[in-house]
C-alpha cells in the first residue's frame, strides 16, 4: 500500500499531462496562468493575514486573554466547561496555531486523560478556525461584509465548546 501511495501524485500528474496532450492543451502554460492567479491571491490576503496574526500575538502578550478567560469563568462553570480549557476556546476560533500551543500546553499540564485533556481534544476536533477561514476563504473572492457567517459560526464553535464539555463528562 506506501508503494502505491508513493506513486498516486506522478501517476495524477502524467494523466494531467496525457490528457492535455490529446486535446492540445498548452498544459505549461494552463500552469504558468494558475500560478500566477495563486500568487495575486496570496498576495492579495497578506494584509488581512498579518493582521490576525498580530491581534493574535497581542491578545495573548497583553494579558488581555487572561483578562477575557477570568470573565468567562462563571459561563464555563455554568457549561461545565473546564476553566483551565478556556483559554483554548478562545483563542481556537482565531488561531489555528496559537489553539495547537493552548492544546499541547493543556495536554502536558494535566494529561490527555484528564477532564481538561480530553475536553481540549474534543475542542481541537470540533472546532474551526472561524476568523481564519473567513479571512482566507471571503478574501480570496473579495467579498468584504460577511453577513451572518461570522455570528453563525461562533455560535457553533460555542456549541461545541459546551457538547465538548457534555461529552468528555458523559460518554
Amino acid at each position: 500500500m506506501q508503494k502505491i501511495t508513493a506513486f498516486i501524485l506522478p501517476i495524477i500528474t502524467a494523466v494531467i499531462i496525457i490528457f492535455g496532450l490529446f486535446k492540445r492543451i498548452k498544459v505549461f502554460d494552463c500552469f504558468l496562468c494558475g500560478a500566477k492567479k495563486g500568487f495575486h491571491s496570496a498576495v492579495g490576503l497578506l494584509p488581512a493575514l498579518v493582521g490576525l496574526v498580530l491581534g493574535v500575538t497581542m491578545l495573548r502578550e497583553s494579558g488581555a486573554l487572561s483578562v477575557i478567560t477570568k470573565m468567562l469563568e462563571p459561563l464555563a462553570e455554568i457549561s461545565g466547561i473546564p476553566v483551565d480549557v478556556l483559554p483554548l476556546a478562545v483563542i481556537s476560533p482565531v488561531s489555528g496555531s496559537g489553539s495547537l500551543t493552548m492544546f499541547e500546553q493543556i495536554l502536558r499540564d494535566f494529561g490527555p486523560d484528564s477532564i481538561q485533556g480530553r475536553v481540549a481534544s474534543i475542542i481541537m476536533g470540533s472546532t474551526e478556525t472561524t476568523f481564519f477561514a473567513v479571512t482566507v476563504y471571503y478574501g480570496s473572492v473579495g467579498i468584504r461584509k460577511s453577513g451572518c457567517t461570522v455570528p453563525a459560526a461562533l455560535l457553533a464553535d460555542m456549541t461545541s465548546f459546551v457538547m465538548s464539555a457534555f461529552c468528555a463528562r458523559f460518554l
